[in-house]
């Protein structure tokens, strides 16, 4: 029997999920929650073998979750839905340990069989998917950037960025200037989207 916890904010959607699994022979659903924060404590509870998060959940993103429970609870599998899958997703999500990525879009049959598959130790990757994620750009900003940019994200001034990164005020301008130039964007915000749509943020 394949444990699994199922991730996913929306009631309707996890109740579906769940009904989905345990009608499965060889599936049981031992843990759902809600929220990214519910979803390492219940793993450590409940030791599931699979997890199936959603990559959109408030607060903590999939992604970022899906790696914090690799380091915590290491023999569960992580498979990652998404509602808009985007090759940058799936890049960021395969450097963070997932083992699976799927579309929120496929059926029960092929999510049963993708865990299995998964709980197998192989990938599980749409196909349209894996063409795109081979074709996507590689992402060109540097650590550094990344961490001014995220915070450019949230609204904080150049200023501001300077104090909580432990930078000059020049310095982050000559960051968010490379940015730009690296992403073709017109401005911070346009540079937001640009990376966000991407998947490097």
């Amino acid at each position: 029997m394949i444990r699994i916890l199922v991730a996913e904010h929306v009631p309707l959607v996890r109740r579906g999920l769940v009904a989905s699994l345990d009608g499965e022979c060889d599936l049981e659903v031992v843990a759902d929650v809600g929220s990214a924060e519910d979803i390492v404590p219940a793993a450590l509870g409940v030791r599931p073998d699979a997890a199936i998060i959603d990559v959109d959940l408030p607060g903590v993103g999939g992604i970022d979750i899906a790696a914090r429970l690799g380091e915590k609870v290491p023999d569960c599998r992580v498979l990652i839905l998404s509602a808009q899958p985007n090759p940058g997703h799936v890049r960021r999500a395969f450097a963070a340990g997932v083992l699976g990525y799927m579309s929120i879009e496929i059926g029960p049959e092929q999510l049963a069989e993708g865990i299995r598959r998964m709980i197998s130790g192989r990938r599980v990757l749409d196909t349209d998917l894996a063409v795109a994620a081979l074709e996507a750009a590689e992402n060109p900003l540097t650590p550094r950037e990344l961490d001014v940019l995220r915070l450019a994200a949230g609204g904080a001034r150049s200023k501001e960025i300077a104090e909580q990164l432990c930078l000059s005020v020049g310095t982050v301008r000559n960051h968010l200037s490379r940015i730009l130039y690296k992403t073709g964007a017109r401005n911070r915000v346009d540079a937001v989207r640009i990376a966000g749509d991407a998947g490097w943020l």
